[in-house]
C-alpha cells in the first residue's frame, strides 16, 4: 500500500467518524485517550481533515514519513483542543498581574501613590480599576506631602454608590500603628513618643499616632514634682500593658532608666562594705527618715542616724536633691536594703564632753522633748538630760512635766547624776531652791493658823497646799462640827482657798495633819447642856423614814423618834408637820446622835418606859453572865457602850 493509499483511508476514516461518531470511537478508540478525549476529537474533524487531504493533494509535493508524522504530531492539541502554553509565558504573565493588579478586598491595607492633589482631597492609585479619594484632614500630620509620595492606605468601600473606590489613610495609619504596638510589647523594642499634655496621674503621650498613658511613677525613677517639664518633649518608652478590649496602651520611661541602673547596681553593690563612705543625693524624705541615692542603689538613713541631736522630721536637716556623705552602717545578704549614718561621720557630742563636768554643776540646756514622766533638756548637742518630773518642784503632789515646762523653753538645772560610759544624766530644777521643809516647824508651828488651796481630794480627806513643796491633809471628820460629809468635795472645790489649823507636824516623814473646824468652837458642847437628858421640847415631824421620824431643831440638829414612841395619847401616830412634844431619851456628843420620846411626855417614867426596861434587863443580864465566860472581850464592849451612852 502505497503512502497516497494510507492518507485515503485516514481521510475516509475521519468522513465516517463525522457520519457515525459512536462507530467510529468504537473501532478507532486508541489506548491511551479516554472517552472525553474521543469526544473532543470528533469535534475537531474537519480541520483534522482539511489537513489531511492538503497533505494528499498534489500540491503537496512534499510527503512525510509515517514516523516522522507521528513525531511531530501535536498531541497535547489532540487531546486538549488547546495549543500547549510555554512555562516562561505563564510566569511572565503573573508577574504581570501582580505589578499591574490589586486584590481590592474591603479593610485591606495596601500601598498607593499620590496620582494628584487638588485644594481638599489626594487622589491615590493603588493600580485598581479605579483611584481612590482622600481628604487631606488625614495628611494634617504631613504638610509636605507631594505629587508621587507612597503612602499606606485601607481600602475601606471597593465601590460605593457612584462607583467610588473609597480609601482611608488615617485608618491605615491605625491599623499599621496597632501593629507595630504590639510587636514592640511583645519584643520589648524601645519607641519613640512625644508627650502631648497631662492628665490625671499621668501624661498622655503619642506613640505611631495612637494616645496611650504614662502613668507619673513611671515617668522616672525619682519622684516627679513638675509634671509641665514633659510637655511637647519627644522621649524614649517602653509598652508595658496593652488592653485590647478598651484599646488602651499603658508605656513607661522609667523602665528604661531601670534597666540601665540595674547594671550599675550590680557593680556597685558587689563593691559594697560595713564602715564605707559614699556620695548620694537626697531621694526622698519621710517621716522616718531618708532615702539615698548611691548611683543606681537607694539606702536609707534612718531618723535617728540624722543627727546626734533630736530632731522632730528628717527635713529640719536636709533637701531634696541635696548632696550628702554618708556611712554604710549595714546591709542584708541580699544587699537590697542598706541602712546608711549620717551623724556617724562626726565625732560622738559626749565624747567631746569637758572633763571638769560632774555631778553638782549647774548646766542650761533646751527643753526638746516632754513626756508625762518627765522633761530631756539639751545642754550641748546631741547630750541630753532627764529631769523627772518628781525632780521639778519640792511639792509631793506629783504633776504632768507640762505644769512646769514648755518644749523650747531655756532653762537651768543641776547634775544629780552623771554616767560617760552609759552616755546618762540626771538633772534637777528643784535643787537649785532651798528645800522648804528645812525650817518647817517655824514656819507651821502646831496650833498656827494659815490659808492654803485646795489641790486633791480622796475619799477619806483633802490635800491642801500651804506653799510649794509643802501639802497638808485635812480629814474627813476635821471639815466640819455639824455636818456629815460622805466624800470632802461636797464641802469645798479644788483650786480654793480654805482657811486650817495646824494640828499635827511630822518632820521626818514629811507630813502635815491639818484641821479646818477646829478654827471654830463646838458647837455640840452647847447642846449637850441644851439637849440633855429627859429634857423636853418642841418641834415638829420632818419626815417619816422606815424605823421612825426625823424631828429637826436647827441647822445642826435633828433628833430620831422610833416608830414605837410617836403614838400620841388617843392612839394614833403623829403626822409629817405635825407640832408636838418630845423628850430627849439618848444624847451622844461624839456620833452626833439625839433619840426623842413623844410618847414618855404624856406618860410616867416608872408605869410607861422603866417596867418594860426591868423585865428585860435581867435577860439580857443572864445572856451578857453566859457571855462573861468567852472572855474579858464582852466587858470591855459593855463598857465602851455605857461610854456612848453617857452614863
Amino acid at each position: 500500500m502505497t503512502t497516497k493509499d494510507i492518507k485515503t483511508e485516514e481521510i475516509a476514516s475521519e468522513k465516517d467518524k463525522e457520519i457515525n461518531p459512536k462507530k467510529a470511537s468504537k473501532e478507532s478508540k486508541p489506548k491511551k485517550s479516554t472517552k472525553k478525549k474521543e469526544a473532543k476529537s470528533s469535534t475537531k474533524s474537519k480541520p483534522e481533515e482539511s489537513k489531511a487531504v492538503s497533505e494528499s493533494s498534489p500540491d503537496n509535493k512534499k510527503e512525510k514519513s509515517p514516523d516522522k508524522f507521528l513525531k511531530e504530531f501535536d498531541w497535547h492539541n489532540y487531546e486538549e483542543g488547546i495549543e500547549k502554553v510555554d512555562e516562561k509565558k505563564l510566569k511572565d504573565f503573573d508577574k504581570l498581574v501582580k505589578e499591574n493588579f490589586v486584590e481590592t478586598l474591603t479593610n485591606e491595607v495596601v500601598e498607593g501613590t499620590v496620582a494628584h492633589i487638588s485644594e481638599r482631597d489626594a487622589i491615590i492609585d493603588i493600580n485598581a480599576k479605579s483611584e481612590g479619594v482622600i481628604s487631606l484632614n488625614e495628611f494634617r500630620y504631613n504638610p509636605n506631602l507631594a505629587v508621587g509620595d507612597k503612602v499606606e492606605v485601607l481600602i475601606d468601600i471597593r465601590e460605593d454608590a457612584s462607583g467610588q473606590l473609597i480609601l482611608s489613610h488615617r485608618k491605615a495609619r491605625v491599623i499599621q500603628a496597632w501593629d507595630r504596638v504590639n510587636a514592640a510589647h511583645d519584643t520589648g523594642e524601645v519607641v519613640n513618643g512625644f508627650v502631648k499634655c497631662r492628665t490625671k496621674g499621668g501624661m498622655i503621650v503619642d506613640v505611631f499616632g495612637i494616645e496611650a498613658f504614662l502613668p507619673g511613677s513611671q515617668i522616672d525613677v525619682k519622684p516627679i514634682r513638675d509634671y509641665d517639664q514633659f510637655v511637647n518633649k519627644t522621649m524614649e518608652f517602653k509598652v508595658v500593658k496593652i488592653n485590647h478590649e478598651f484599646k488602651n496602651v499603658v508605656v513607661s520611661h522609667k523602665a528604661l532608666i531601670e534597666a540601665d541602673i540595674e547594671l550599675q547596681k550590680k557593680e556597685i553593690i558587689k563593691q559594697l562594705e560595713k564602715g564605707q563612705v559614699l556620695e548620694g543625693s537626697v531621694k526622698n524624705i519621710t517621716t522616718y527618715g531618708v532615702f539615698m541615692d548611691l548611683g543606681g542603689v537607694d539606702g536609707l538613713v534612718h531618723i535617728t542616724d540624722l543627727s546626734w541631736s533630736r530632731i522632730n522630721h528628717p527635713n529640719e536637716i536636709v533637701e531634696l536633691d541635696q548632696k550628702l556623705k554618708v556611712v554604710i552602717l549595714d546591709f542584708d545578704e541580699d544587699k537590697s536594703r542598706i541602712q546608711l549614718g549620717l551623724k556617724q561621720l562626726s565625732k560622738h557630742p559626749w565624747e567631746a564632753l569637758g572633763e571638769d563636768l560632774k555631778i553638782g554643776d549647774v548646766v542650761k540646756g533646751k527643753v526638746v522633748v516632754i513626756a508625762d514622766y518627765g522633761a530631756f533638756i539639751e545642754i550641748a548637742e546631741g547630750v541630753e538630760g532627764l529631769i523627772h518630773v518628781s525632780e521639778m518642784s519640792w511639792s509631793t503632789h506629783l504633776r504632768s512635766a507640762q505644769d512646769f515646762v514648755n518644749v523650747g523653753d531655756q532653762i537651768e538645772a543641776k547634775i544629780l547624776t552623771f554616767d560617760r560610759e552609759e552616755r546618762k544624766m540626771s538633772l534637777g530644777v528643784k535643787q537649785l531652791t532651798p528645800d522648804p521643809w528645812t525650817d518647817i516647824t517655824k514656819k507651821y508651828p502646831v496650833d498656827s493658823k494659815h490659808s492654803g488651796i485646795v489641790r486633791n481630794f480622796t475619799n477619806f480627806g483633802v490635800f491642801v497646799e500651804l506653799e510649794e513643796g509643802v501639802d497638808g491633809l485635812i480629814y474627813i471628820s476635821d471639815l466640819s462640827w455639824t455636818k456629815k460629809i460622805k466624800h470632802p468635795r461636797e464641802f469645798c472645790n479644788a483650786n480654793e482657798n480654805i482657811e486650817i489649823v495646824v494640828l499635827e507636824l511630822d518632820v521626818d516623814n514629811r507630813k502635815l495633819s491639818l484641821g479646818h473646824k477646829q478654827l471654830t468652837e463646838n458647837p455640840w458642847d452647847k447642846y449637850e447642856e441644851e439637849f440633855a437628858m429627859n429634857s423636853i421640847h418642841k418641834s415638829s415631824i420632818k419626815e417619816m423614814v422606815p424605823k421612825g421620824a426625823i424631828v429637826k431643831f436647827n441647822d445642826d440638829v435633828t433628833g430620831f423618834v422610833p416608830l414605837r414612841y410617836i403614838i400620841k395619847e388617843d392612839g394614833s401616830k403623829l403626822e409629817v408637820n405635825e407640832e408636838a412634844d418630845f423628850k430627849v431619851i439618848e444624847f451622844n456628843k461624839d456620833s452626833k446622835r439625839i433619840v426623842l420620846s413623844h410618847s414618855q411626855t404624856y406618860t410616867k417614867k416608872e408605869e410607861g418606859s422603866e417596867k418594860p426596861v426591868k423585865k428585860k434587863k435581867p435577860k439580857v443580864k443572864e445572856k451578857q453572865e453566859t457571855k462573861n465566860t468567852l472572855g474579858d472581850a464582852s466587858e470591855q464592849l459593855k463598857e465602851l457602850k455605857d461610854k456612848m451612852d453617857g452614863k
